[in-house]
């Protein structure tokens, strides 16, 4: 192997020639030959027979070069890369230049780690909140036990929106059942929105017994056949039913937790509420704070370190889906995605935790952090206890390299956030401006939310072999 050129390309790559010596490049080609023989049928010779020399005549002097080619440069690149000394951190992009009696020559796009200009990394500052918890507060963090707690009561009176009327119906179209539009004794919330528009309504006001016939329109965009449909649904109410919560006392504390008051048990939950609330104040500064950091950096991403991110949480994301018993492509096909959709929705994420990797990286460089033989061994028996896995399955399964890099940029991360300052949240603007401010979020999110994805702290794997695009024939 020989490198014929080095070229520095842009956003942190280097293009390398690369020359395979013919004795090699001969070698690969003899051992694809030996590797396919068998299963290329020549007349004249039985199934593995053939000469090499007369597959070539026949099929071409090339027939095995793709094979070859595949067999010998990855080997050819990566002792290039350690030649040249390059670090490089993403999926190398192989043009051939020539191939054949002469040896191989290819190109190879390596995506190298970028240099980093830190901006400043001491006393950045960022907004951290201080939580409240009010008594409305408590209230809202109450409404689930009421709610568990509430029962369904059977009433002799006309049904009302916020019931639940146990009924029996029959859809026609046309004096004709359709299909799916049948049911039996089923439990109909009255104003939850779960049945076509208009058939709620006229349900309520009636009582237990009375039957009626519904004049429904199903809507232009519903499914089937029945978009823009007027049907008949008969229906009949077996039973009403009303929510009984349960009185907010003593007695109910006692039922729903280990408190023997309502006033100890509104306690707990607001010094619970007020832990959380902290926590996620703390956590936001901190973000702030790298977010800062990374702001101030300068550098040079190339997209196949971006690429390889991506990939680590796509394989991330494969590994949470499959522990709930579900099938990726399945869940892809249930979300109207496709895998290109996905990758393509994570690569902000992964161009966002590349740039914080470098800015914390470059700065445990300059501060002289790393992690020693002790915080590596914490942290396996950490893991080991989170995973409830042996440390030993643990050292398997992450590369100690990787490991003690993550805790070196978990060291960085501290010392910043260490050396940051806290400022106040800005005074809250009237609550009109606020409600309208919140709408504006609500609708954002649900736009954005198929496109967002969390990352759960694992132990992660041992890192992916590096791939390459197919070579150019």
């Amino acid at each position: 192997m020989k490198v014929t050129s080095v070229e520095k390309k842009e956003k942190s790559t280097v293009e390398l020639t690369i020359q395979v010596e013919a004795a090699q490049f001969e070698a690969a080609v003899q051992r694809a030959y030996l590797k396919n023989r068998n299963s290329i049928a020549v007349p004249g010779f039985r199934k593995g027979k053939a000469p090499r020399k007369i597959i070539e005549g026949m099929y071409g002097s090339g027939v095995f070069y793709e094979d070859a080619i595949n067999d010998v440069y990855p080997g050819a690149y990566e002792e290039a890369v350690k030649e040249q000394g390059l670090d490089d951190v993403g999926y190398p992009k192989m043009e051939i230049v020539e191939a054949g009696k002469d040896g191989l020559t290819f190109k190879a796009l390596v995506s190298v780690r970028p240099e980093v200009k830190l901006g400043e990394y001491k006393g950045l500052s960022a907004v951290k909140e201080e939580p409240k918890v009010t008594e409305k507060d408590i209230d809202e963090e109450l409404k689930p036990y009421i709610e568990r707690a509430t029962r369904l009561v059977s009433v002799k009176r006309k049904a009302k929106k916020g019931d639940t009327a146990v009924i029996d119906f029959e859809g026609f179209d046309n004096g004709t059942p359709f299909e799916g539009g049948k049911g039996e004794n089923y439990d109909l919330k009255l104003g939850a929105g779960m049945f076509v528009p208009g058939f709620e309504e006229q349900v309520i006001g009636m009582k237990a017994g009375e039957e009626k016939d519904l004049d429904i329109t199903f809507p232009e965009d519903y499914h089937a056949e029945l978009a823009g449909k007027a049907v008949v649904f008969h229906v009949k109410v077996n039973e009403v039913k009303e929510s009984q919560a349960p009185a907010v006392d003593d007695e109910f504390a006692k039922d729903v937790s280990e408190f023997e008051t309502l006033a100890d048990f509104r306690k707990d939950l607001g010094e619970k509420l007020l832990e959380r609330r902290q926590e996620q104040a703390k956590r936001d500064f901190e973000s702030g704070v790298i977010e800062q950091l990374v702001e101030g950096m300068e550098c040079e991403i190339p997209d196949g370190m971006v690429e390889v991110q991506v990939d680590r949480l796509m394989d991330d994301f494969a590994m949470r889906i499959q522990s709930q018993g579900m099938r990726v492509e399945d869940y892809l096909s249930m979300m109207g995605m496709t895998p290109e959709m996905m990758r393509n929705s994570a690569r902000p994420s992964a161009l966002n935790q590349v740039r914080s990797e470098l800015a914390l990286t470059a700065v445990a460089k300059a501060e002289g952090l790393e992690a020693t033989d002790q915080d590596y061994e914490d942290e396996v028996a950490r893991l080991a206890g989170q995973y409830n896995m042996p440390a030993d399955q643990v050292r398997a399964v992450v590369p100690e390299a990787d490991l003690k890099r993550d805790l070196a940029l978990r060291k960085a991360s501290e010392f910043v956030v260490a050396n940051a300052k806290a400022k106040k949240a800005p005074a809250k603007k009237a609550k009109k401006d606020e409600d309208e401010k919140a709408e504006k979020k609500t609708a954002e999110k649900k736009t954005q939310k198929a496109e967002e994805g969390a990352a759960e702290e694992k132990p992660k794997r041992a890192p992916r072999k590096k791939k390459a695009e197919e070579p150019a024939e």
